[in-house]
């Protein structure tokens, strides 16, 4: 019990909160910009639609499986926490989706995109397609 808790305190003490601008650059940085067709403000609307930008947001869904992090991955399908039956597709544990280094949640969202796509997200599909994403990185020099 005692490593649980001290694995939540770690996990609350490093999550982040992302501005749009702050993380259209960290974005850009790992190569998101376009990768598999997807534009970088598309990424960053797919953000803001699952997480609001915030690296520590979970969400049980009515299937019992839960989203993880600022993209809100599923452990039924793409990381592990070790209590739900998972694919884990991008052979991670879903904690790393969960911290404020958020370059396991990038390369994960890498691999949901390069074998689904970005309509993979229900976020994206009611937020972001087919609108205008411009306005999630106007002004951050990206």
């Amino acid at each position: 019990m005692k490593i649980w808790v001290v694995l939540l305190l770690v996990a609350v003490a490093s999550a982040k909160q992302f501005s749009n601008c702050e993380l259209a650059r960290t974005l850009k940085a790992a190569g998101m910009s376009g990768f598999k067709g997807v534009s970088l403000a598309d990424w960053v609307c797919l953000a803001n639609a699952e997480s609001g930008y915030n690296t520590q947001i979970t969400n049980k869904n009515s299937d019992g499986s839960t989203d993880y992090g600022i993209f809100q991955i599923n452990n039924r399908w793409w990381c592990s926490n070790g209590q739900f039956p998972s694919h884990n597709g991008c052979r991670i544990s879903c904690s790393q989706l969960l911290t404020d280094d958020i370059s396991a949640a990038i390369q994960c969202a890498k691999t949901i995109v390069s074998q689904q796509g970005i309509s993979a997200w229900v976020g994206w599909r009611n937020k972001c397609e087919n609108k205008d994403v411009s306005r999630y990185i106007a002004g951050c020099g990206v």
